[in-house]
C-alpha cells in the first residue's frame, strides 16, 4: 500500500529520495538523453531474448532511498515490479548533468556500492568519456576511463598514442557484449 501512495504522490514528478530528503530532478539536456538512449539501444539490442533486462530512468529502491539512474540492467526478475526496481540492479549508468554531477560521483556512488551494484559507469558527455567501476570485495574499484578524443586532439597525437587508445568497451555481465565508445556519443 505504501508504494501505491508513493506512485500517486510522485506520478508526474521526477524525484530522488536520499536519507529522507527529496531532490527534484530537472529535465535532462538533449546530449544527456541521447547518450543514455544510445547506450540503452546498444545494450537492449544485445540483451533481447536474454534473461537480463535494460531499463531507462527507472525508480530504484535501495532500502529507504529511491534513486532514478539513467540506465540499469537487472538480471533478477524478482526485483522488477510494476513501477520500480526493488534492490540493486546488476549494472547502473549515470550520465552526468551539471546539477547532479557531485551527487552521482559521491552519494549515489556510495549507495550503489553499499547495496552491491556489480558495475557502475559514469558517462560524461562534455569530455566524451566513460568511467568504469566494478565491485570487488564490496568496494568499487576504478577499472578504466575510456575517452573519445576530439578531431583537434587527434591532430596532436602520435601514431603510437592513437594506437594505444582503447575505444572498445565491454559490459562485464557478458563477455561478448563489446562496442565502440563512439557509438555512445553518436549525434552529440
Amino acid at each position: 500500500m505504501e508504494n501505491l501512495a508513493y506512485e500517486e504522490e510522485y506520478e508526474d514528478e521526477k524525484v530522488e529520495i536520499i536519507d529522507g530528503v527529496e531532490y527534484a530532478m530537472a529535465p535532462a539536456r538533449i546530449e544527456h538523453i541521447t547518450a543514455a538512449f544510445n547506450l540503452g539501444r546498444i545494450i537492449g539490442n544485445f540483451l533481447h531474448k536474454k534473461r537480463c533486462r535494460v531499463f531507462l530512468e527507472p525508480a530504484v529502491h535501495f532500502g529507504e532511498d529511491m534513486l532514478v539512474p539513467d540506465l540499469v540492467v537487472v538480471c533478477d526478475p524478482s526485483k522488477i515490479n510494476l513501477s520500480y526496481i526493488d534492490g540493486a540492479p546488476d549494472f547502473v549508468v549515470e550520465v552526468l548533468s551539471r546539477s547532479t554531477e557531485k551527487r552521482d560521483k559521491t552519494t549515489k556512488f556510495q549507495i550503489y556500492e553499499k547495496y552491491g551494484v556489480k558495475e557502475y559507469w559514469i558517462v560524461d558527455t562534455w569530455g566524451k568519456s566513460i568511467t568504469v567501476y566494478k565491485l570487488n570485495n564490496d568496494k568499487f574499484v576504478l577499472t578504466k576511463i575510456y575517452w573519445l578524443p576530439r578531431e583537434e586532439e587527434l591532430k596532436y597525437m602520435t601514431e603510437k598514442e592513437k594506437d594505444s587508445l582503447q575505444l572498445k568497451l565491454k559490459l562485464s555481465l557478458y563477455d561478448d557484449l563489446e562496442f565502440d565508445i563512439s557509438e555512445v556519443f553518436e549525434d552529440i
